[in-house]
């Protein structure tokens, strides 16, 4: 191989595209865009959904149905590892105890008792929701879950 030999690869240099150069190169007069109107003009933009004055397709389709997702109650995850921390072995878990260990605020007042860690105390959650793998972590500490 020696730079003699050199070629290019079909269609890997392409010379660029000279517009409004007569009527000859076929991209004379009007330089490709079409006759009068705004998009012949210089500076043309207008948005994708954008049809021509036409209502779009957007405002002609009737909105159906509500959505309460953006205003549900989310709940605040409490893990296990964080209820190992903050409460001694025998303690009543409910919704204000969480509340009085500063888990919970008055933005989600929902809470939820999550798997994430491990238990070595004895706790008795009441009124809390737990997830399955929670409850059963709980209870192979030898706590209760109702």
């Amino acid at each position: 191989m020696e730079l003699s030999n050199l070629t290019n690869t079909p269609g890997a240099r392409k010379s660029r595209k000279r517009v409004g150069r007569g009527c000859g190169s076929g991209l004379g007069k009007t330089a490709g865009k079409g006759q009068k109107g705004q998009q012949s003009r210089k500076g043309h933009k207008h948005k994708l959904v954008f049809e021509g004055g036409q209502m779009p397709l957007v405002r002609r389709l009737p909105k159906r149905g509500f959505n309460n997702a953006a205003f549900a109650a989310k709940a605040l995850a409490v893990n296990l590892s964080d209820l190992e921390k903050k409460f001694e072995t025998g303690a009543e878990i409910t919704v204000a105890a969480l509340a009085k260990a500063g888990f919970s605020d008055n933005k989600r007042p929902k809470v939820k008792i999550l798997g994430k860690g491990s238990v070595t105390k004895k706790f008795s959650v009441k009124g809390v929701p737990c997830s399955a793998s929670a409850k059963a972590a709980i209870e192979a500490a030898g706590g209760s879950v109702a």
